[in-house]
Parts: C-alpha cells; structure tokens; sequence
C-alpha cells in the first residue's frame, strides 16, 4: 500500500504518528510470520488498550455525575468492546490498510471484528508512544464519541443481542437464532457466529469467545436491518 493512502488513513484518524510506527500499528501478526518473523503490533494494542480504558473511563466519569458505579462501568464494557471498536473502524474504513498474511486475507481477514478492534488499540498505542499521552486521549474521544451520540447505536453497542431481538419483534420477523462454529487449537479459539431470522442468515460476527461472535453478529444484524428506514 502506497504512503498516500497511509496518509489518508492518518489524516482521517487527525493524527501524524511516525510512518514506522505506524507501520508496526497496522502489521498483524499473520503478515509478520509469513514474512520472515518481522515485528507485529500486538504489543502495541497491549498498550492501547489500557490507554482506551482510562481515556474511556475519565471522560464517562468527568461527563455523567448523576451516573452509578454500575451504569459507569457498563457504558465503558460497551464503548471499549471489541463490537464497539470494530464499528469504529469499519467507520474510518480502516480494514484496507492492515498488513494481512494471505490465510487471513483469503478468510475475510480484514472484515473481521477481533482484528479491526486489534488494530484500533495499536494505532492508539502507537500515538501513545510518539505523541504523548494528551493526543493518544483525543485521538481515543475522536473515534469513540460518534457512538454516543447516537443514543439509539450506543444503545445496540451496549447489548446488541438484545437490541437486534427488540428491532426484529418490531418489523414482525421473529426471534433470532444463532449458530456458532469454532477453529484453531484450544489455547487460541476463534469463534464464528452466524445469526438468523427464520431461514435467512442476517450477518455473521467473529470473535475469541461465543459471546463476542454472536455480539458481533447481532450488532451487524441490527444494523443491516435499520437500513431502509434511513
């Protein structure tokens, strides 16, 4: 991928993360094994994910006195969730830029959930690193604010099966069900969910456990079915 697209995902993001950081940000660990061992970004989405928390957890804090320990911590589940950060990069459209190996790429790798959130708290780690600790905070608020200001989508964030069942009783199709298969070896499952109306498959969600698979299905179920009243 040529350096201007790499600028056009910077410039969306608002952020100028050095170009080879911000290439260990978007290089998956698939890619990285099949070219020879190179460096990949899980490190850096270790990092990310604790600056998401706190970016998440002061501003929910700082914005909603009226708001129990209990609502706090459940608005932060659902903002920092792998179905939340996906949705937010499929926003930006930042599957295209990810350093995929070819397994990956050949099973839908850049439309996956886990690896779209993945990649979202590296390129958060990596804006940490170069930028300090105030801009990897603005980046985080930039990308994760959207969500909430759509009451109705923060709301499915939250508890997309739940939202999908509501949405689904109100058009009059019924309760959705849902089918899950897992691959890979017992330490590193990977779940894929498939969720259903009647006979028709709705969407499908992947993720590291049933629960994220199946909340990842129904939040992309709930979504393809408000399309025509928009």
């Amino acid at each position: 991928m040529t350096m201007p697209q790499r600028a056009d995902l910077a410039s969306v993001l608002g952020v100028d993360i050095s170009p080879e950081l911000f290439e260990l940000a978007l290089t998956h660990r698939s890619f990285a094994y099949e070219n020879g061992g190179l460096a990949h970004n899980e490190r850096l989405e270790f990092l990310g994910d604790s600056i998401l928390g706190q970016a998440v957890t002061v501003m929910l804090y700082n914005e909603n006195p009226d708001l129990d320990e209990g609502e706090l911590a459940k608005r932060r589940a659902s903002l920092v969730s792998s179905v939340a950060l996906a949705e937010v990069a499929r926003s930006i459209g930042l599957g295209a830029h990810i350093r995929l190996g070819k397994g990956e790429e050949l099973t839908g790798g850049r439309d996956k959930s886990s690896i779209l959130a993945d990649t979202v708290e590296a390129i958060i780690g990596a804006a940490y690193l170069d930028l300090g600790g105030e801009q990897a905070t603005t980046l985080v608020l930039r990308l994760i604010l959207p969500l909430l200001e759509d009451p109705e989508r923060f709301g499915a964030a939250m508890d997309p099966k739940t939202s999908l069942q509501e949405l689904a009783a109100r058009l009059g199709r019924g309760l959705p069900t849902y089918q899950v298969t897992d691959s890979g070896p017992d330490h590193s499952k990977r779940f894929h969910a498939s969720v259903l109306l009647g006979k028709d498959v709705i969407a499908t969600g992947d993720g590291s456990s049933k629960k994220q698979a199946e909340m990842a299905a129904a939040l992309d179920a709930w979504t393809l079915l408000q399309l025509p009243a928009k």
